[in-house]
């Protein structure tokens, strides 16, 4: 295959379906994204300006590689990178890292301040193909990704699998305080730098009041089999009402549950740590859709055991990461 002969592009909204080829293609009917498999749903998001999708091919028009980006509206600054897919045929051309330069040099041009993606962590090839475009680690999402979720690349992972959590900056962001709890104070401080944020690490001022009830909404996630629980106002009760909806979304059978806390809030640096006392710990950081500004990302798992070997990383930025994360699990977790 020669490389003058493959072309990169983005899709117009009537080709929705060449994304459904590319995911079936690579994990049949597994990928936990069901809106993917319908050709409508993606050819509409397309048109709506919430969704990029990048194609690598053939001058003949066979399809190679894909990667897509998405937003909740055409005018967010930080989007969600995703559906990195890589025919069998093409593996061996770098055309993952190409296809993201691609999509990285469109939301730079568009004025976006970067893109964040989870890459699985059963294999390293996805991680280090995202290092080589710039991207660095900003967390690990450990039991993420559910045993039903196959491809070829993975083919040897049992059980749940974890992803790392990744950050590609294309412009300045707007400046912010960052409002970190004492306990993860620094390795917060250390993402920010690495990741080129403009937020600065800062302590509540000495007027701070917490609000009496905490504020908070939750995301069910059905094909990961997990919740996502994102604090819009953390208050006194919060580690009262983390314990209570956690205790009820695992009695629904749930894998794990992630608590994302918002650090340009006061109040996260005050009570983000009592949740230690629920067995809940450090996972990483970065957007969040239903939050103003990054998060810090916690996480509780239920019946689900990770070891380091489970996790591949590939950079050091990448293993002094997971460390810090696998250390702050609880005992036995």
């Amino acid at each position: 295959m020669d490389g003058a002969d493959i072309r990169l592009r983005l899709l117009e909204p009537d080709e929705g379906g060449r994304l459904t080829e590319a995911i079936r293609a690579a994990y049949g009917d597994s990928y936990d994204a069901s809106w993917v498999y319908d050709p409508e749903e993606v050819s509409a998001r397309i048109a709506a300006g919430t969704y990029v999708s990048c194609v690598a091919e053939t001058a003949e028009g066979e399809l190679l590689c894909h990667s897509g980006l998405s937003r909740t509206s055409p005018q967010d600054r930080v989007g969600h990178s995703g559906q990195a897919v890589t025919m069998a045929a093409a593996r061996g051309q770098h055309l993952f890292t190409r296809t993201k330069r691609y999509v990285l040099a469109w939301a730079r041009a568009a004025g976006m301040a970067g893109m964040y993606c989870e890459a699985t962590a059963a294999h390293p090839y996805s991680e280090r193909a995202l290092v080589e475009v710039g991207a660095r680690e900003t967390g690990f999402l450990l039991g993420w990704i559910p045993a039903s979720v196959s491809n070829d690349a993975a083919a040897a992972a049992r059980g749940r699998q974890s992803a790392a959590l990744f950050y590609m900056k294309t412009n300045d962001g707007h400046e912010r305080p960052v409002y970190a709890p004492r306990r993860h104070r620094e390795i917060v401080g250390s993402l920010v730098e690495a990741c080129e944020l403009r937020g600065t690490l800062a302590d509540p001022p000495a007027a701070t009041e917490l609000e009496p009830r905490t504020e908070l909404h939750v995301d069910l996630e059905p094909g990961h089999n997990l919740a996502i629980m994102t604090v819009t106002t953390p208050g006194a009760d919060l580690e009262e009402v983390v314990a209570a909806e956690r205790h009820h979304l695992f009695r629904r059978g749930l894998d794990a549950v992630y608590v994302d806390l918002p650090l340009e809030q006061p109040g996260t640096a005050l009570v983000a740590d009592h949740l230690e006392r629920l067995g809940v710990s450090f996972s990483g950081v970065f957007p969040n859709r239903r939050a103003d500004g990054d998060v810090l990302r916690m996480q509780s798992l239920h019946r689900v055991r990770v070891k380091a070997d489970d996790v591949a990383v590939v950079s050091e930025h990448g293993r002094a990461l997971l460390d810090y994360v696998l250390a702050d699990l609880p005992a036995g977790g």
